[in-house]
């Protein structure tokens, strides 16, 4: 048996749809290598192969599993305690692969609280507490709410948590942390209102060019004196973002020469009169946000309006879920409106109702369908389809979507693009799967067809170009995958018999 074929049998059986717990759990051993990292990474786990992995001695596999995006995080809560600091830190950084997940699913509360509370990196030493929430704090992984949610919790360091975080706190809550009987607290929540007095902020202002003024001037209640600074030193963009911005500037941010500052401002729900001016803009971007801007009332609406507008139909930014949501009537009248720009706004609320889903799906708007397809869990199974053959951009995330079709796809077997040829050999329903085409993406998912029977499939696992499909393929016997890997992990010299050429 060459190095190869082991290898390749390793990560075919590591990814095999089939394998039942007792598989898998054996490539957890040291000596299937790479493939068990791999595996503890990449997959959907049975229950039993998490407890083992969670409890295994060896702290590659629990760092390996503690970045897997497929589990179900809540079982995970025992690496946010684990002994090796660098295990801790995966878990808070969440994924590293080339290809970022756009669903990040957030870390339930008791594991963030974990986090924030904990008084030391783990038992090794080698990170600190402070280095395991500056992993969390870059991984998208904290829910935009939780400082809201925290902000009145028990614990000091989680209302700290929220205080730093203040301009997305209540007034309400603002006013409780600045009496907090926690010194911390009441200092950080004291800078946080700074924020909001426009002298105090004048007072403090950094250099107007700097990378610092420029958050001061895009979040912060800002002074009649700096707003002028602002538009003398030509740095007004900020102003453009700020929701505390008076009228009487956006007013003139309306009429800047700078199409990119009157895009900007021409979504906001505050913009007032101006809104009428810029509809005529000699800018067709402009003129397009500014024909949206009456349907937009709150924050909530203009950000959602902001994700569609700001980006093309191959866009593959992170999907989160805002603090606030607009209200479902208002995604509704987006749903029914006549201009395209809302309907693509509608497509991409995951909460829209099934009955405008499937009116959606029907749209003659491309974009709104690309975005249905990829945001919403009810989007039809063709639309998915249809939308990985025409966008290779959205590739990767839609086969990740539990609803993308696994069967159907037999007329792609003819398709240019290889990827696309590799979902169709897949298909079941294919009467030859492409053994012998060019491209060895295909090959191997045409060797992992579970249409194959056990007798094709040994032959496969003797060809270094399929035998990592044919350990991957669910036909496969689970005595043949035990036989395979009694091979792998106990060093035989010799292939296993049932695969002697």
């Amino acid at each position: 048996m060459s190095d190869s074929l082991r290898e390749l049998w390793l990560r075919g059986i590591a990814f095999n749809e089939a394998a039942p717990a007792d598989v898998l759990i054996r490539l957890l051993d040291e000596t299937a290598g790479e493939a068990g990292l791999l595996m503890c990474e990449g997959r959907d786990l049975p229950d039993a192969v998490i407890e083992a992995a969670l409890r295994h001695p060896v702290e590659r596999i629990r760092r390996a599993l503690a970045r897997n995006l497929r589990v179900d995080p809540a079982r995970l809560a025992p690496l946010a305690s684990d002994p090796s600091g660098l295990v801790r830190a995966y878990l808070a950084g969440g994924t590293r692969t080339l290809f970022e997940p756009r669903w990040v699913r957030p870390l339930p509360d008791d594991i963030l609280v974990t986090f924030l509370t904990a008084q030391e990196g783990g038992e090794d030493g080698r990170v600190s507490e402070r280095d395991i929430v500056g992993e969390l704090s870059s991984s998208r992984q904290v829910p935009r709410s939780f400082p809201r949610d925290m902000a009145g919790h028990d614990h000091p360091a989680l209302r700290l948590h929220a205080a730093f975080q203040w301009q997305s706190l209540t007034t309400a809550q603002r006013d409780v942390l600045l009496d907090d009987p926690d010194p911390a607290v009441r200092e950080a929540a004291r800078q946080g209102s700074r924020q909001l007095d426009p002298e105090v902020v004048e007072a403090e202002l950094p250099p107007i060019g700097s990378r610092h003024a420029w958050f001061v001037l895009s979040t912060c209640a800002l002074s009649p004196a700096v707003v002028e600074r602002c538009f003398a030193e030509d740095v007004v963009l900020p102003l453009a973002h700020n929701r505390h911005t008076p009228a009487d500037a956006l007013a003139r941010l309306a009429r800047h020469p700078d199409a990119e500052i009157r895009r900007t401002v021409a979504t906001r729900p505050d913009l007032g009169p101006a809104a009428e001016e810029l509809r005529q803009d000699p800018d067709q971007d402009v003129r397009m946000r500014a024909r949206l801007q009456p349907s937009i009332r709150t924050w909530a609406e203009c950000e959602a309006v902001q994700s569609v507008v700001d980006h093309g139909p191959d866009c593959t930014c992170p999907i989160t879920v805002p603090p606030d949501q607009p209200s479902p009537d208002w995604y509704a009248t987006c749903a029914a409106s006549e201009d395209p720009v809302l309907r693509r706004v509608a497509a991409s609320w995951p909460g829209l109702p099934a009955e405008l889903v499937g009116t959606l799906a029907l749209d003659d708007d491309e974009e709104v369908r690309i975005r249905l397809a990829c945001h919403h869990p009810l989007a039809p199974p063709h639309i998915l389809l249809d939308v990985f053959v025409t966008r290779p951009a959205h590739r990767p995330h839609l086969l990740t979507l539990p609803a993308f079709p696994r069967t159907g796809r037999t007329h792609l077997i003819g398709h240019p693009d290889p990827e696309v040829r590799a979902l169709a050999a897949a298909d079941p329903a294919l009467p030859a799967p492409p053994l012998e085409d060019p491209d060895d993406a295909v090959r191997r998912a045409a060797a992992a067809n579970s249409a194959l029977t056990p007798q094709t499939l040994e032959t496969l696992l003797t060809d270094l170009r399929t035998a990592e499909g044919a350990a991957a393929n669910p036909s496969l016997p689970v005595p043949r995958m035990h036989t395979l890997l009694d091979h792998c992990l106990n060093g035989a010299a010799t292939p296993p018999p049932a695969a002697r050429r």
